[in-house]
C-alpha cells in the first residue's frame, strides 16, 4: 500500500497543474495545463507509440513469414533440381552400361561364332546354366534400345549390372572349357613326340593395323573377355599345329622294309643312320600326302632320287623319295590323301619302294609315331581340323565381304 501511495504522490508531482506564463504587448498572460490534460496527452503519445510498435512488429512478422516461405520454395526447387540431375545421371549411366553390354555381347557372339559357328543358344557351347543374357536369343533387341528411357533408372542399372555379371560368368566358363580343349590338343601333340609350345609358336600368324582403343578402356578393362581372347588364341595355335601334323599313311603298303634310325647300309653293309622309313610296293603305286600342306619342292636330290616335299606349317615338312613320276608342282596346295606322285626306285635304291621322312624345323624325327596314332588322338585331331577349317572359311568370307 505504501508503494501505491508513493506512486500516486510521484504521479501527482509529475502531472501537477502547470501554468505557462508569456508576455505580449506589455501584458503578462498565462494559461493552465491541468493534470487531466497532461495525462490525456501522455496517454495519446503512449498509445501512438504502442500502435507504431505493433505495426512494425506485424510488418517484421510478415516479412519473416514471407522469407521463410521463399526459403522453403528455394529448398524445394533445389531438391527438384537435384532429383532431376540424379535422374539424368542414372539415365546416362543406364545408356552407358547398356552400350557397353552391347559391345561385350557383340564381342562374345563374334568369338563364339568365329570359333564354333552360328549357335542358336549359348547353352550349345557352355551349358544351360551359363546363358549370359536374353540378348543372346534370336530376335532379341539391343540392350541400349531397351534401356533408352527407363521408368526406374536405379532398377534398370541394377538389372544391367546383373546381365553384366552373367556375361562375365559366361566368358569365364567358356574360357575354362576352351582351356580344357587346348589341354587335349597339347596331349595329342605330345603323343606324336612333339613339343606343344614349339608347335604353337609356329602357328603365329601375321596380324597388325593401327591401334584404336576400345571405348572407355581405362574404366572398363574387361579381364574376362581378355582372358577368353587369350584362351582362344592359345587353342587356335595348338589346334592349327595339331591339324598340320601328318597322320595319314603315304601309301597303301601295310608293312615297312626299313625303320627309322640305326641300320646296316644295303649297299656297303656299314652302320648308318636312316632318316625315314621305307614302304615296299609296286612300281607306279600312288603316293599320298600325309597331311594338308603346300608343295615346296619337286625334283631330284642326291641319294633320294626324285623327291616331293610338302610344308605343313609349324616347321613340319614331309619328304617322299625314290619316286618314278611326279603328280604335283611346286606351290600346289594338297590335302591329306591326295595323290602327289608314283612309287619308283630312283636315286640310291635297291628296288621299288617309298622312302618317307618327317622333319620338324629341319631335323628328322621318327615317322612311325605318325603312322601308329591312337584312335582318341585321331579324334581330337579331326575335331581340330574341322574347327580350324570353319575358322578359315569364316575368315575367307569376311575378307570377300570386305
Amino acid at each position: 500500500m505504501s508503494h501505491l501511495r508513493d506512486t500516486r504522490k510521484w504521479l501527482s508531482r509529475i502531472f501537477a497543474d502547470k501554468e505557462v506564463f508569456f508576455r505580449s504587448g506589455g501584458e503578462v498572460r498565462f494559461f493552465r495545463i491541468s493534470r487531466t490534460v497532461q495525462i490525456t496527452i501522455v496517454s495519446l503519445v503512449v498509445a501512438v507509440a504502442l500502435l507504431w510498435l505493433a505495426a512494425s512488429a506485424a510488418m517484421l512478422f510478415n516479412q519473416a513469414r514471407v522469407a521463410g516461405a521463399q526459403a522453403a520454395m528455394d529448398a524445394k526447387a533445389k531438391a527438384v533440381a537435384a532429383e532431376a540431375r540424379r535422374v539424368n545421371f542414372f539415365k546416362r549411366s543406364v545408356n552407358d552400361i547398356a552400350a557397353d553390354l552391347d559391345r561385350r555381347q557383340n564381342a562374345l557372339d563374334d568369338m563364339v561364332r568365329s570359333q564354333f559357328g552360328p549357335v542358336a543358344n549359348p547353352a550349345d557351347v557352355v551349358g544351360p546354366q551359363e546363358e549370359p543374357a536374353a540378348a543372346n536369343k534370336p530376335g532379341a533387341k539391343k540392350l541400349s534400345d531397351a534401356s533408352a528411357a527407363p521408368a526406374n533408372p536405379a532398377a534398370a542399372v541394377g538389372k544391367l549390372r546383373a546381365i553384366e555379371n552373367r556375361q562375365t560368368q559366361f566368358a569365364r566358363r567358356l574360357a575354362m572349357l576352351i582351356d580344357q580343349r587346348a589341354a587335349k590338343a597339347e596331349a595329342a601333340i605330345r603323343s606324336f613326340g612333339l613339343n606343344p609350345a614349339q608347335i604353337a609358336n609356329g602357328a603365329r600368324t601375321g596380324r597388325g593395323g593401327p591401334f584404336v582403343p576400345w571405348a572407355d578402356d581405362s574404366a572398363n578393362d574387361d579381364a574376362a573377355l581378355a582372358t577368353l581372347s587369350r584362351s582362344f588364341d592359345r587353342l587356335n595355335a595348338l589346334e592349327q599345329g595339331l591339324a598340320a601334323i601328318p597322320s595319314g599313311r603315304p601309301t597303301a603298303s601295310p608293312v615297312l622294309t626299313s625303320s627309322y634310325g640305326y641300320r646296316r647300309d644295303p649297299f656297303n653293309g656299314h652302320a648308318a643312320f636312316h632318316a625315314g622309313v621305307d614302304f615296299p610296293g609296286s612300281y607306279g603305286q600312288p603316293i599320298l600326302a600325309a597331311a594338308n600342306g603346300r608343295v615346296v619342292y619337286v625334283g631330284g636330290r642326291p641319294g633320294y632320287g626324285n623327291v616331293v616335299e610338302i610344308d605343313h606349317g609349324h616347321g613340319i615338312l614331309t619328304r617322299y623319295a625314290h619316286l618314278s613320276r611326279f603328280g604335283v608342282r611346286p606351290g600346289a596346295q594338297v590335302a591329306r590323301g591326295d595323290a602327289i606322285a608314283r612309287m619308283g626306285s630312283t636315286g640310291r635304291s635297291t628296288g621299288t619302294h617309298l622312302h618317307f621322312e618327317v622333319r620338324v624345323n629341319g631335323n628328322p624325327i621318327n615317322p612311325t609315331r605318325f603312322l601308329e596314332v591312337r584312335q582318341d588322338v585321331l579324334q581330337v585331331q579331326q575335331i581340330a581340323k574341322q574347327r580350324i577349317g570353319h575358322v578359315r572359311s569364316v575368315t575367307a568370307k569376311s575378307r570377300n565381304v570386305g
